[in-house]
């Protein structure tokens, strides 16, 4: 028996048996989601920053991005108003195509 303790994505149970495995779950009330998606965010970053490849990093930023539209759910908004968010930052204060690299400021003048 190996125990896990954590969030998984939806058909996973499933994947499980159709395996021929048991396992136990629960549904999270939603308190218990709210950190359990945070912590899962936090796995899923861990596991991007330890990919090497190229197709693994885009693979845990697409778990990462699974995450982030729960979390916006969890905090009340959809995928497509935080993506609405997201472009009026973007419009506001830019993105980071440029590539830019703030090494300091004179905060005195």
């Amino acid at each position: 028996m190996r125990t896990y303790n954590k969030l998984v994505r939806d058909k996973i149970p499933n994947l499980i048996t159709a395996q021929g495995k048991e396992c136990s779950t629960r549904i999270l009330d939603p308190e218990e989601y709210k950190q359990a998606l945070r912590t899962k965010l936090r796995e899923e970053a861990e596991e991007y920053f330890e990919a090497e490849k190229d197709q693994d990093a885009l693979e845990e930023l697409a778990d990462m991005l699974e995450v982030i539209q729960a979390l916006a759910e969890v905090h009340g908004a959809n995928a497509a108003e935080l993506d609405k968010l997201r472009a009026g930052k973007a419009e506001a204060r830019g993105g980071f195509q440029e590539r830019v690299f703030l090494i300091d400021v004179d905060e005195y003048q």
